[in-house]
């Protein structure tokens, strides 16, 4: 009897936690229940063939809303060429909507509802040992032999410290995110999330935590992610895991959190300032900086202190800080989104994120769609595509602001010429506006584009508006360089014929492995060095130092 986990993740980098911990729950079944790993880019027939070569008895995959489809699709094709095979789903895509999942999937076996460590050490007990029925295995929602659907009781949530540490070979990871989780569930209500329906935070003690991330230390993984909604939901112990981490940092690892800025204490802060840039990422909902919307989505939020956390943790100079925004909540017209944009954007992020709504079954958002005038797309993940505040050619247009933002903003690769060129506007969002507008009427929106084409589209868009000069070229010249040693000069650049002699007295000195660059102004040419072997950990640019 073979077991095959399987997971079709959104990209090769990432991991999936949940059929890890499937596995270690059912660890007494050895060699029996195998994980096997995809991504949503290979072809489907490349997945069939692996899961044919294994030839499981059960296979059981791992829903979300990234892999709702193919995981579908698989399931309709598999039993073609595996006619006895059992399948199984679990996951949030699949939790909230059971019975329909297996009436339009007529090969599925059964679902996973909810938590599913506890589920699938019986159900594996079920099909490997024999043991009992499905009727007595909590959590599931199954087809019986006579063809109808039944459901058992839910399962009732385990103690975290009874869910075996998921990751006792690191080499599968060693290219790969390793994701994490401290805690389940969330302490606030927001009704667009699926954490908000679990009533109330489980944690995993502290002395477990520090013993699975001192294994993740010891192995020198290069990240881990945790997965925890908001991990500083109790500031003590996010203090203390924070303390940890910084007197056990070695000098590689990453660690991620999700967390809710406007809830961080003086001693987090304090605990912060003190770390070696790099050794931790933070990622800040904000959603939106509407009162109206804040409360209509059930969201508690001080955003006041919430910019004094982001200032003052942006003042450290040591910490990667994303904040987010969510386009399509009740309440917020365009007008609005402009605002909420402009406001996150003052605080000067590492990376600002426009997300779209998803309306996820089971959420809060989905049962007030009709009130709300919500349309979305029938099939995941769900994003909205109008609302009573946004028409669709609204949400079209945001979606332009966000592809610029995502190209010229949290690319960190045109710092200087944003820089520079944001002083003409007022609205950060009207520049991202107007840029993508300028895509989209020259069909540039339609086509991949190199990064030096980024920049050539953007001195076109600079010349039809009469401002681009030599101070642009400078800016854009240093951008470019800050990133990387180009192989072949831009046009743009000056031309270094006249300072060949003091260039290569600089090359003497300071080596092949930097670039040194020429620059001319009004007070006469000055240079400035390029070093990769130092970047700054936060946007990878090059350290820069003009040369005396």
């Amino acid at each position: 009897m073979k077991i095959v986990l399987a997971a079709v993740n959104a990209k090769y980098i990432h991991s999936n936690l949940a059929v890890y911990s499937l596995k270690a729950a059912a660890h007494m079944y050895g060699e029996q229940v195998e994980i096997r790993e995809y991504t949503i880019n290979q072809h489907l027939d490349d997945i069939l063939q692996d899961l044919y070569r294994r030839q499981p008895d059960v296979v059981a995959f791992s829903c979300y809303i990234w892999n709702r489809c193919m995981t579908g699709d698989l399931m309709r094709e598999l039993p073609k060429i595996l006619p006895e095979v059992c399948l199984w789903a679990g996951g949030p895509e699949v939790s909230y909507d059971a019975c329909q999942f297996l009436q339009e999937y007529p090969e599925a076996t059964g679902v996973m509802r909810g938590e599913g460590e506890r589920t699938f050490s019986a159900l594996a007990a079920y099909y490997i040992e024999e043991k009992g029925s499905l009727a007595d295995i909590q959590g599931i929602t199954y087809r019986g032999c006579d063809g109808n659907i039944y459901e058992t009781e839910a399962a009732k949530p385990m103690e975290l410290d009874q869910i075996p540490f998921a990751y006792q070979d690191i080499e599968a990871f060693r290219n790969k995110i390793v994701y994490y989780e401290s805690s389940r569930g969330c302490p606030f209500r927001c009704s667009y999330c699926l954490s908000s329906l679990e009533k109330q935070v489980r944690y995993r003690s502290l002395s477990l935590v520090k013993q699975d991330l001192a294994f993740f230390l010891k192995e020198k993984v290069s990240q881990v992610k945790f997965v925890d909604r908001t991990f500083n939901a109790d500031p003590r112990r996010a203090a203390e895991l924070w303390q940890w981490i910084l007197d056990h940092d070695n000098g590689v690892t990453n660690f991620h959190f999700e967390i809710g800025a406007d809830l961080i204490t003086e001693k987090e802060l304090h605990i912060m300032s003190c770390m070696r840039p790099g050794l931790i990422q933070l990622e800040i909902g904000v959603q939106s900086v509407n009162p109206d919307t804040i409360k209509e989505v059930n969201r508690k939020m001080n955003l006041e202190r919430l910019k004094e956390v982001v200032e003052r943790i942006r003042g450290f100079r040591n910490i990667h800080q994303h904040l987010d925004l969510i386009a399509g909540l009740p309440e917020e017209d365009l007008a609005s989104c402009r605002h909420s944009f402009d406001e996150v954007f003052a605080m000067r992020p590492q990376q600002l994120q426009m997300g779209f709504l998803k309306v996820l079954k089971g959420s809060g958002m989905q049962q007030r769609a009709s009130l709300y005038g919500l349309v979305c797309h029938e099939k995941p993940p769900y994003e909205v595509l109008r609302n009573n505040w946004l028409s669709y050619e609204e949400i079209l247009l945001l979606k332009g602001v966000e592809e610029m933002v995502e190209i010229y903003y949290n690319s960190h690769q045109f710092e200087k010429t944003l820089k520079k060129l944001l002083k003409r506007y007022q609205s950060p969002f009207d520049f991202f506006h107007e840029l993508a507008v300028y895509y989209e009427d020259r069909g540039y929106d339609a086509v991949s584009h190199s990064r030096m084409a980024r920049y050539e589209i953007l001195r076109e868009w600079l010349r039809e508006k009469d401002w681009l000069d030599a101070s642009y070229d400078r800016c854009m010249v240093f951008d470019l360089y800050a990133r990387e040693h180009l192989k072949s000069r831009p046009d743009f650049a000056s031309d270094l014929h006249p300072y060949r002699h003091q260039l290569r007295e600089y090359e003497k000195q300071y080596g092949k492995q930097v670039h040194i660059e020429v620059f001319e102004s009004d007070e006469g040419p000055f240079y400035v060095l390029f070093d990769y072997r130092r970047r700054d950990p936060l946007t990878k640019a090059a350290y820069a130092e003009v040369l005396d």
